[in-house]
């Protein structure tokens, strides 16, 4: 397997890297419910220098104590300037903390232009950029983020244009956020059919076509000497964790540097550690031990030892761990599982990731009291809050970083949630067009930040 290896200093013990995870729905095979329970490995102390991709010149482009680029012409920077009173301070504190320069359509020679001047005004400032790369056809499958380029030679076209822009300079890509979760005509590993099923995409050749382009981006992307690139890990409340190991995989995981959570979502933090920590074992497994992706536990079935394999789906409204006393929040025997899997096959989870933390201090809002039929829970939810800022210093092994990949601030969309619009029904005003400043919002956002953000 040729995942990059960690090096930052592994958790003091396995259990505390795998911390949480369920078998697929249906219950434990013969096979899970006899594995013994394995007692937690000491994970090694990885060396500095094992850390780099091959082809990298450098340790790791995020590596701890790197410093994030703040762009001094964000979005976020520009909506301050158009703004009064305490919106614009509200923009204006956003905009001073690293986030995501979102590339998001214009020609090759365009993306690259755009793409070359940040870099070198971050080289400049001896920061590290991070951009989403945000094109693909299909994208969001016509919905509040609709667009993209209309075909794979296009879309490839266009990635290249980026790439060159990188250079040879330092940069993340975050490689097209729910280019895996949402992909058109597409029948998972688990044999259920994609919803995406845009009568304009040709449904014999869209789903291959998505993973060539993706295919393409990371061998481009990991070609460059001193960027890191990232793919669509969707976040713990959505593909269960062989589902998406398998759409990892067929995406080209094995040759980036890993994947990336939660993007423009809202889920806890400490959860998607948890969940990026399975699929990056079941990764392990699948490509070292022979696995399938119906092998790997899930977060819909916690059975496991340690509970007598009894298991429900986790709940992702609420904080999970290997010790909380409510069952449905509880990892511990799907960690047991990991552990024991990993074990008997003498190996370690490898492939990193990197979560989004921009919007995640409250959590997902429990949409099931609204009185909605389709709340769309994930656009523009009330009551949320900034979570950690964006740093490398994660104290994880498997993590390289905590971003703030959506812009806090700027609206999902004009979330209709199955009415006709034109406001929401929740909010009782006409939300922003996808990717608009969003003043209500960032208010929120600031207000109920967890942790608390320092406000002069």
């Amino acid at each position: 397997m040729s995942f990059p290896t960690p090096t930052r200093r592994a958790f003091a013990t396995a259990s505390a890297l795998l911390m949480t995870a369920g078998l697929l729905a249906g219950g434990a095979t013969a096979a899970n419910a006899a594995a013994p329970a394995a007692a937690p490995a000491t994970a090694p102390d990885l060396g500095a220098g094992d850390r780099a991709r091959p082809g990298h010149p450098i340790a790791d482009v995020l590596e701890p104590g790197v410093e994030l680029w703040v762009n001094p012409d964000s979005t976020t920077l520009e909506a301050a300037e158009t703004l009064e009173g305490q919106a614009a301070a509200d923009a204006a504190l956003l905009g001073s903390y690293p986030s995501a320069t979102w590339i998001n359509g214009g020609t090759p020679n365009e993306a690259k232009r755009d793409v070359k001047r940040a870099v070198a005004t971050a080289h400049a400032a001896n920061e590290v950029p991070v951009f989403v790369a945000y094109n693909v056809p299909f994208r969001d499958c016509a919905q509040y983020s609709a667009g993209g380029a209309t075909s794979l030679d296009e879309y490839t076209a266009w990635i290249d244009g980026v790439a060159k822009g990188i250079g040879n300079k330092r940069a993340v890509v975050i490689l097209e956020p729910d280019g895996l979760g949402i992909i058109p005509w597409y029948t998972s590993v688990d044999g259920v059919a994609e919803w995406c099923r845009p009568a304009e995409a040709d449904q014999a050749t869209a789903a291959a076509e998505r993973f060539a382009m993706l295919n393409h981006a990371v061998d481009v992307l990991a070609a460059l000497p001193a960027t890191n690139v990232y793919l669509d890990g969707t976040h713990g409340g959505w593909l269960n964790v062989g589902d998406i190991s398998d759409r990892l995989l067929k995406a080209g995981v094995e040759r980036a540097d890993g994947f990336f959570l939660n993007a423009s979502n809202y889920h806890f933090t400490s959860n998607l550690v948890s969940y990026g920590t399975w699929i990056s074992s079941c990764l392990a497994l699948m490509t070292e031990a022979g696995a399938t992706a119906a092998d790997c536990p899930n977060q819909y079935w916690n059975g496991g030892p340690s509970n007598g394999w009894n298991g429900v789906a986790l709940d992702s409204y609420g904080v999970w761990s290997a010790d909380a006393t409510e069952p449905s929040l509880n990892t511990a025997g799907i960690d047991e599982r990991y552990a024991s899997a990993l074990a008997a096959a003498g190996i370690e989870p490898e492939a990193r990731f990197v979560v989004d933390t921009s919007r995640n201090g409250t959590g997902p809002w429990d949409a099931s009291d609204s009185g909605l039929a389709v709340p769309e829970d994930w656009c523009n939810p009330p009551a949320r809050g900034l979570g950690e800022r964006p740093t490398t210093d994660t104290g994880s092994a498997l993590v390289d970083a905590l971003l703030w990949i959506k812009v806090p601030g700027e609206s999902d969309g004009k979330c209709f949630r199955g009415t006709g619009g034109p406001l929401d029904p929740i909010r009782g005003i006409e939300d922003p067009a996808a990717g608009q400043w969003f003043p209500e919002q960032a208010r929120e956002l600031i207000e109920l930040a967890v942790p608390p953000i320092a406000v002069d």
